[in-house]
C-alpha cells in the first residue's frame, strides 16, 4: 500500500484537495505544527483553499524543538500532506487529506533558513501554537521570564543562529525592519487568556532585552490579534495509524484525529491582509475576551477538574469519567457555581446549553482523549485556568470548594502513584520539584501550594489553605470517589 504523498493522492478514495497545490503560494509562517494546529488553523484554511479561496496563504510550518523532528521527516515524506479523521460520537468516520501546508522547515537543522522564509515578503503572517509554557510568562507575576538557558543564548548572541521562537521572530523582524518590508501579523492560537496581547508583551520584552529600537518598532507596527481556539484533539496513536489503513486504504505516518465540534473566534486586526476567515466559520469580532474566560475557565478547567479525580479513581480515559455520573455532576456544578460567576457576557453564547454540551463532548468514546495527556504540564495550565477562577471567587465571597478540590488532586497525583499503589508519570516541565513537594505533604500539608512561583500568596489565604488541607486529608484518607461523594453536598 502507497504512503500518503503528492503521488498517491490520486488513488484515494477519501476526500483530497481540490486544489492545484503547485500553484500555492506561502503567506503564513506557524511555529508548532502539532495535532491541534492541523485540526484546526490549516483545516480552516484547506477549506477556503478548496472553495478556490487562500491560494496565496499556504503555511510553511517550522519546528524548534528536538521533538519537531520526527514531524519533520513525516512531513518531508509526505509532501507535507496529512489526514484529518472527524470521530463521531455514534462511532462514524469522516476522513480527509489536507493539503494546506506547502512546507516545514526544522529550524535546528538550518536555522538561517527559517529567518529569510519569514522575512520575505510575501509572509503576512506568524501564526503560533508553542503551548501555555512556550511564552516564558512567569506564572505569579505575569512578566517575561528569561531563565531559560536557550533564551538566555539567544539574548546575549542576537547575531548568532537563534534557538528559540523569540529569537526567530525578532531576528526576522529585524531584518525586515531593515529592510523596509512591513512587519507581518503574530497570531497567537494558544490557550492563554489573552493570547494575543500576552505574545505581544513577552516578544516585545525579548526584543527589548536585544535592541530597544527594534522593541519600539515592534510596538507600532506589529498586530497581535487575540483568538480563542477549541477542537478536542487527542494524541494520535498506532491504532489511530492502523484503523486508517484497515478501513480507508490510507498509510499515513502522523494522521491527526478530533471531534466533530470546533470553534474559533478571532480579533480583526491584522498589518497586510489575512485570508477570508470568516467564509470559512470563523468568528470575526471586535473583544475576544469574554469567550476565552468562557472556554478557559469552563472547558479547559473542567479538563482538569475531570483528568487527575478520574486517574486516581482508575479511569483512563476522558470518556469514561464524563460517563460516570459522579465525576458529570462535579463538573457542572464546578462550572455552574464556581466558574460561570467569573465570567463576562459573552455575546452569541447560550451558556446554560454551552456547559452541559462540553460534558457531552468530553464523553464522546471515539475521541479517547487520554487523562495522561489532560494531566501533563499542569504547572503551564493550572495557574492560567484555575487558579484565576479560585481568586476571583475569594475576593468576591463565592464558592471554592470545587476548583480547591482539583488543586488537592493535581498535588495528590504529583506524588506519583495512583490508589492502586500503580506509579503515575507525572509529565510536566517541574516534574522533579512539584513531586519533591507532593511527596512531604503528608507531613506538611501545605508544601504543593507553598511554591509561591505558582501559587502566589495563595497558601496565606486562610480560607483556601483551609479548604485546600481539607481536600487532600480526604482523598489520602478516603480516595477520589469517596470524597467526591462528600463534596456533592456541599
Amino acid at each position: 500500500m502507497p504512503r500518503l504523498n503528492a503521488e498517491s493522492l490520486s488513488t484515494l478514495e477519501i476526500p483530497t484537495p481540490t486544489y492545484d497545490r503547485s500553484a500555492l503560494r506561502t503567506g503564513i509562517v506557524h511555529f508548532g505544527v502539532g495535532g491541534f494546529h492541523r485540526a484546526h488553523q490549516a483545516m480552516y484554511l484547506d477549506a477556503l483553499m478548496n472553495s478556490g479561496q487562500a491560494l496565496d496563504w499556504a503555511i510553511c510550518g517550522v519546528g524548534v524543538l528536538p521533538f519537531d523532528r520526527k514531524m519533520h521527516e513525516v512531513m518531508q515524506a509526505q509532501d507535507c500532506l496529512y489526514t484529518l479523521v472527524i470521530k463521531h460520537p455514534d462511532g462514524k468516520l469522516e476522513p480527509r487529506v489536507i493539503g494546506s501546508i506547502a512546507d516545514y522547515l526544522f529550524a535546528p537543522d538550518d536555522p538561517e533558513a527559517v529567518v529569510a522564509r519569514m522575512a520575505d515578503p510575501g509572509i503576512r503572517i506568524v501564526s503560533l501554537t508553542v503551548t501555555e509554557g512556550g511564552y516564558s510568562v512567569h506564572p505569579v507575576t505575569g512578566e517575561f521570564d528569561d531563565r531559560d538557558d536557550n533564551i538566555q543564548h539567544d539574548l546575549k548572541e542576537p547575531s548568532a543562529a537563534p534557538r528559540t521562537t523569540f529569537g526567530f521572530i525578532t531576528a526576522a523582524l529585524r531584518r525586515r525592519r531593515d529592510a523596509g518590508t512591513p512587519a507581518f501579523t503574530v497570531m497567537s492560537c494558544d490557550n492563554i487568556q489573552g493570547n494575543g496581547d500576552v505574545a505581544h508583551k513577552m516578544i516585545t520584552a525579548f526584543a527589548r532585552l536585544q535592541d530597544a529600537e527594534l522593541a519600539d518598532w515592534i510596538e507600532r507596527e506589529v498586530p497581535f490579534p487575540n483568538s480563542m481556539v477549541d477542537r478536542i484533539t487527542p494524541v494520535t496513536s498506532d491504532d489511530d495509524r492502523a484503523l486508517l489503513t484497515e478501513r480507508f486504504g490510507v498509510e499515513d505516518g502522523w494522521p491527526v484525529v478530533c471531534e466533530p465540534f470546533t470553534q474559533w473566534v478571532l480579533e480583526d486586526h491584522f498589518t497586510d491582509g489575512r485570508p477570508a476567515f470568516d467564509t470559512a466559520g470563523v468568528q470575526l469580532v471586535p473583544d475576544v475576551m469574554p469567550y476565552e474566560l468562557m472556554k478557559l475557565r469552563l472547558l479547559n478547567a473542567s479538563h482538569q477538574a475531570l483528568c487527575y479525580l478520574g486517574y486516581l479513581s482508575g479511569y483512563r480515559y476522558a470518556h469514561e469519567v464524563c460517563q460516570d455520573e459522579l465525576f458529570a455532576d462535579f463538573m457542572l456544578a464546578y462550572m455552574n457555581r464556581e466558574a460561570t460567576p467569573t465570567l463576562l457576557p459573552v455575546p452569541g453564547m447560550d451558556l446554560e446549553a454551552y456547559k452541559p454540551h462540553l460534558i457531552q463532548r468530553f464523553a464522546n468514546p471515539e475521541v479517547r482523549d487520554t487523562l495522561a495527556r489532560l494531566c501533563a504540564e499542569s504547572s503551564d495550565r493550572i495557574p492560567k485556568w484555575l487558579l484565576p477562577v479560585i481568586r476571583h471567587n475569594l475576593e468576591h465571597g463565592g464558592e471554592i470548594d470545587r476548583a480547591t478540590l482539583v488543586v488537592a488532586a493535581w498535588a495528590r497525583y504529583a506524588e506519583g502513584v495512583d490508589e492502586q499503589n500503580e506509579p503515575i508519570t507525572v509529565v510536566d516541565r517541574l516534574a522533579e520539584r512539584l513531586t519533591a513537594a507532593a511527596q512531604r505533604q503528608h507531613e506538611e500539608p501545605l508544601a504543593f501550594i507553598s511554591d509561591r512561583d505558582l501559587f502566589g500568596d495563595l497558601a496565606d489565604d486562610e480560607r483556601f489553605a483551609a479548604t485546600y488541607t481539607e481536600a487532600l486529608d480526604s482523598l489520602h484518607t478516603h480516595g477520589a470517589r469517596a470524597t467526591l461523594e462528600a463534596w456533592r453536598s456541599r
